[in-house]
């Protein structure tokens, strides 16, 4: 995940322009009953409420995807940051994980540190992450609260049959390469942001940095058209990297290919460049697949009303080329996302 900036105070304002003072506060047990007891387990053989959860085994063919991701405060968010915008980001990054593998949500945990157990908050926290979580029929089976700088964790479970998962692993010399949807406008939202020029609540490139939408659909349509996936969360060509790293191939990047979304097409090209290839939090999914089965992925854009666009291809090589519409080089400064750079 990018660097969305900025340390968020204890005493911060909450997202109705509340002082901390003025804020009601209630206890752990009370917290958890209130806002993540949803009641008896509807997957999960036992959820909420136990010392552990219990899963029932996956269906005889699949294996369990497991995946965690965690939105700590003044890493992942501004600190004014919609808590209901806060809780549906939180789980949409690991849903966008399992897309990526091709799998299908099951279950959820959540551990969860406030500065203090603010049940305003709390209650938008709660609708966001619960909205996304029961579109995908994603089941909370439980976790951890504690009191502490904020910090969402969230461990997320799937299942996909392990022939069918899209490993970064499995691409092959002479694959092309895909990517759904349109790049660059989260991190349009943060340039805008730290530049002091905050773009309204309801504008596109805000909604996309503050509630993706994880590609899930997309994943599983995936499983028996594409070979590989990852999804776009420090920067295309940061994370295809970890695809190139992985199946020891190279690529060949078609910049005139790469959609971009509409904030970035009329700007300058070397800043439209930083900004798709390297600014992360798209959630997007890149992937590679067979060029016999391009008919079939375009069909499947339009089955989606999806964007999936075919940006380059990959190589026996060992390196990643961007060229322009005449193939020729593109200098350029690879500048993806890295917590610890």
């Amino acid at each position: 995940m990018s660097d969305a900036a900025r340390h968020l105070s204890d005493a911060a304002p909450d997202a109705g322009g509340r002082p901390a003072s003025d804020r009601a506060s209630i206890g752990e047990f009370e917290l958890i009953r209130r806002f993540f007891d949803r009641g008896p387990a509807r997957r999960a053989l036992l959820g909420v409420g136990d010392d552990c959860a219990l899963l029932a085994a996956p269906a005889a063919g699949s294996s369990l995807a497991i995946s965690t991701d965690m939105m700590v405060g003044g890493r992942h968010a501004f600190d004014d940051v919609d808590p209901s915008a806060l809780g549906h980001k939180s789980l949409a990054v690991n849903l966008s994980d399992l897309a990526a593998m091709g799998a299908r949500p099951l279950a959820f945990t959540l551990a969860l540190s406030l500065p203090q157990s603010d049940e305003h908050w709390l209650a938008a926290f709660h609708e966001g992450l619960f909205a996304l979580a029961d579109r995908f029929d994603c089941e909370l089976v439980g976790g951890d609260t504690t009191r502490g700088p904020l910090n969402v964790c969230i461990t997320v479970f799937g299942e996909v049959p392990p022939e069918a998962a899209l490993r970064r692993d499995r691409v092959e010399p002479g694959d092309d390469l895909w990517v759904s949807g349109e790049l660059g406008a989260a991190a349009f939202a943060v340039a805008e942001r730290k530049a002091e020029r905050p773009l309204a609540e309801d504008h596109p490139a805000r909604l996309r940095l503050e509630r993706p939408e994880p590609r899930v659909t997309l994943g599983l349509a995936l499983r028996h058209l594409a070979r590989a996936a990852i999804d776009l969360s420090d920067g295309l060509a940061g994370d295809l990297g970890h695809l190139l790293e992985r199946s020891r191939v190279g690529a060949q990047l078609s910049w005139p290919s790469v959609p971009l979304a509409p904030d970035l097409r009329e700007l300058p090209q070397d800043r439209q460049m930083a900004l798709a290839l390297s600014g992360g939090d798209d959630y997007e999914l890149m992937f590679a697949a067979a060029p016999e089965n391009r008919i079939a992925i375009e069909a499947l854009s339009g089955r989606l009303g999806l964007p999936l666009a075919r940006i380059g291809c990959f190589d026996a090589g060992e390196a990643l080329h961007v060229v322009d519409a005449r193939g020729r080089p593109i200098t350029w400064q690879d500048r993806g996302f890295d917590h610890f750079a």
